[in-house]
């Protein structure tokens, strides 16, 4: 049963109203990157605490997308996009008043279930709103925007915290997310509906498997890997209890009819590693700038201006570009500048580095998000059918989601092991735990230790972005462009 449609959709002006929320969701993840070096002396927070605020907001994004995609689907867009915004924009200032790290944590989670909600109408509304032939540009700017966010997100957080202090990077978002609330309000159309059954038990499945999973990889440096593993493989085996259910219940969180076509598969294969490098990538270059070169958090989050403004530059062309040719060679191309920017950083990351040398390195990022992010979203959803778009968004965001909070996970527990490795376990467990960790200029003794500790991680980034790259070589040719 469907309700009808009572507004002629105007999609670029939808478009429009909904980016400025899911841009402000996309910045909230990584906007504390720059900032876990005041969490750490203000709140007296640990590295791996610290690191937590990132993984508790993208864990609490992630794993809500199955179901918040089909929800859209069953009461609107529109409808669910406004509940996710009024929610996200209160725990926004919840954040910006915690006085603890733990209080500050749950605040985020709460902050990323708003965003879960948010984040599948946007391009549920683009896939259901333009025609075929005006959805590629839509959907190159779509990932575009999601690619600027995360270089924005640290260079915004960099001058909020000098200005302000660090409760500000929280604080902004309330009278965006008022501007955003009036626009879409006024802008987004009410659209068709379609009824759907929820998977509640999938939901658990998902949740359970996923926490065990983020958990033990995080914490396996901090309390054992002897005591992770075995949390970690029960959460791979609830993940294979709930894919086991998924093939049985009538409406599966996961249609895996989704996965029949190659490119959809093979999108959510890309983006996923993506989502892995986009949300940790910082987390090792902010430190680094700040510990080691003694920038401050304005100063550290402008070495990442060169990415934002190629990018920029760059995505609008990348969008035509892949509405009329094959895409693959676009995604291909941004992959590798990926794997290339990340390895370069390992190779500048040391004391004394010249600034000249960090900003041409951080422009390659630029190149790599304005290429791959685009044709990466219209590759997944260019042959989903209507009724599907609001599954096919829900798990194409999860999944970028689920490779940013594993990431995240991942790569505190890789700066962990190699500061261990690099500056003796005392030295890193002081670091990694005291209020003094990463809270000013490191000592010179200890700088070049941290420095390649940092870089180590970075190289362990760029093999992951040629994974992606050879993904892209299996996928198909696409059968129809806007030029055909």
């Amino acid at each position: 049963m469907t309700s009808t449609v009572s507004t002629t959709p105007r999609p670029w002006r939808a478009f429009s109203a909904l980016i400025i929320g899911f841009f402000m969701i996309l910045v909230d993840s990584t906007i504390v990157m720059v900032a876990m070096p005041a969490l750490i002396r203000e709140l007296g927070a640990g590295l791996s605490e610290a690191v937590w605020v990132t993984s508790a907001y993208l864990l609490a994004y992630a794993v809500p997308l199955l179901i918040t995609g089909r929800l859209g689907d069953r009461v609107g867009p529109r409808r669910v996009y406004l509940i996710g915004l009024v929610v996200f924009t209160l725990a926004s200032l919840w954040c910006g008043f915690a006085d603890t790290i733990t209080m500050l944590i749950v605040a985020r989670v709460v902050q990323g279930f708003g965003a879960s909600l948010m984040a599948p109408q946007t391009m549920t509304v683009i896939t259901r709103v333009f025609p075929p032939e005006e959805r590629g540009p839509a959907m190159g700017v779509w990932g575009a925007v999601a690619g600027i966010a995360m270089i924005v997100g640290p260079i915004v957080g960099g001058l909020l915290i000098d200005g302000l202090g660090w409760q500000w990077i929280f604080f902004i978002n309330v009278p965006v997310g008022v501007i955003a609330f009036i626009a879409a309000w006024m802008l987004v159309p009410q659209l068709e509906t379609h009824s759907h059954r929820f998977d509640w038990f999938g939901v658990v499945l998902s949740a359970v498997a996923m926490f065990a999973i983020v958990f033990g990889i995080q914490e396996g440096e901090q309390i054992g890997w002897g005591t992770t593993w075995p949390l970690i493989a029960g959460g791979v085996a609830v993940m294979a209890v709930f894919f086991w259910w998924q093939r049985r219940v009538d409406e599966p969180l996961i249609p895996l009819e989704l996965f029949r076509d190659r490119n959809f598969s093979g999108a959510n294969i890309v983006i996923f590693l993506v989502g892995a490098i986009a949300a940790t990538s910082a987390i090792p270059q902010m430190l680094y700038f700040q510990s080691v070169l003694g920038l401050s958090p304005t100063g550290a989050a402008l070495m990442l201006l060169p990415m934002a403004l190629v990018g920029a530059v760059l995505a609008p062309f990348m969008g035509k570009i892949v509405q009329r040719r094959d895409p693959r060679p676009v995604a291909f191309t941004g992959l590798v500048a990926f794997g290339l920017g990340c390895a370069l950083f390992g190779l500048v990351m040391t004391p004394g580095r010249e600034i000249w040398q960090i900003l041409l390195v951080s422009a390659v990022f630029g190149v790599a998000n304005a290429c791959t992010w685009g044709p990466t979203s219209i590759t997944a959803t260019r042959n989903l059918p209507m009724r599907m778009a609001g599954a096919g968004s829900g798990v194409y965001n999860t999944t970028r989601q689920l490779g940013a909070v594993l990431g995240s996970a991942a790569i505190a527990a890789i700066m962990t092991a190699r500061l261990a490795e690099h500056l003796g376990e005392g030295s890193a467990q002081h670091m990694g735990q005291g209020p003094a960790a990463a809270s000013s200029v490191l000592p010179s003794f200890l700088q070049d230790g941290f420095a390649r500790a940092m870089g180590d991680s970075m190289y362990v980034l760029a093999v992951v972005a040629l994974c992606a790259a050879i993904a892209v070589l299996f996928w198909e040719r696409p059968k129809t462009t806007a030029a055909a």
